[in-house]
């Protein structure tokens, strides 16, 4: 578990495109006991001693309550929420980018983007059209079920629709932390090690679907497909994968016959 990330203090910055720039830049947002506090950051810190932070039993078991209440506002509203996991460069932001494109006349999308820093995938979100938050967690590297609620909350996301959530991009962490989500999307890329799912077991275990994208580069690759289906087969034998390329558009309708398989459910 996380140690030094500063995971599980709450600590993140919710903000909708445009929003960068206004007087309440520089500030953070922190939960504690459900109550928020907002503190101006403006000025230095002494970072000369490192933190370590210890995640407690309780701040999972926090979380999980929390998470379930999301999950019962989700199925309330008819609102699938889907949590989308990977490493950093997997085309996380290019999928819903295309996505949107293609079917946002079909389905109803609102995006919350989870990084450490920056505004630039919530303002590519932005540019095709959905209403988008970027959540921006700082030190910790994943989204939490609190960064959800008060992210929902500012998106107010209509019933009905999809949220998609691009967590930060990492496949240790984000494992843990159950955001309410309908489903979770595990996304590699064939840039990356086919070997990923024994190395990120977790990750795997607790996916519903695993995306193995930028299929058009396999010519060019060592990627073996097989060996990777292999592999998260062998870490869930119940996890459902589509092959695509975000670039090309080879394999973009088996997902999106899985969206609106989603949706019926």
């Amino acid at each position: 578990m996380c140690d030094t990330c500063g995971c599980g203090q709450g600590k993140a910055t919710i903000l909708k495109p445009g929003e960068e720039n206004s007087k309440n830049h520089g500030k953070t947002t922190h939960t504690h006991d459900g109550e928020t506090h907002t503190h101006d950051h403006s000025h230095s810190h002494d970072h000369s001693h490192p933190r370590k932070v210890k995640i407690e039993q309780d701040v999972l078991g926090k979380n999980n309550l929390l998470a379930e209440r999301n999950r019962g506002f989700f199925q309330a509203k008819n609102i699938l929420a889907l949590n989308l996991v990977s490493s950093p460069g997997s085309g996380k932001t290019s999928l819903l980018e295309r996505t949107i494109k293609e079917k946002g006349k079909e389905l109803t999308f609102f995006i919350i983007e989870g990084d450490q820093q920056t505004m630039n995938d919530a303002n590519r979100i932005a540019k095709v059209g959905a209403p988008v938050v970027q959540v921006n967690t700082g030190e910790g590297c994943h989204l939490d079920a609190d960064m959800v609620n008060r992210a929902v909350q500012r998106l107010e996301v209509a019933d009905k629709a999809v949220l998609m959530i691009e967590n930060v991009g990492n496949l240790v962490c984000p494992a843990m932390f159950d955001l309410g989500e309908s489903s979770r999307v595990v996304i590699i890329s064939t840039t990356e090690g086919e070997d990923k799912p024994l190395k990120y077991p977790y990750m795997f275990r607790s996916s519903n679907l695993c995306i193995i994208n930028k299929t058009d580069l396999l010519p060019y690759l060592d990627f073996d497909v097989e060996k990777a289906r292999e592999y998260a087969l062998q870490i869930n034998p119940d996890l459902k994968i589509i092959e695509l390329s975000v670039k090309s558009g080879e394999g973009m309708d088996q997902w999106y016959d899985w969206l609106k398989q989603e949706m019926k459910d």
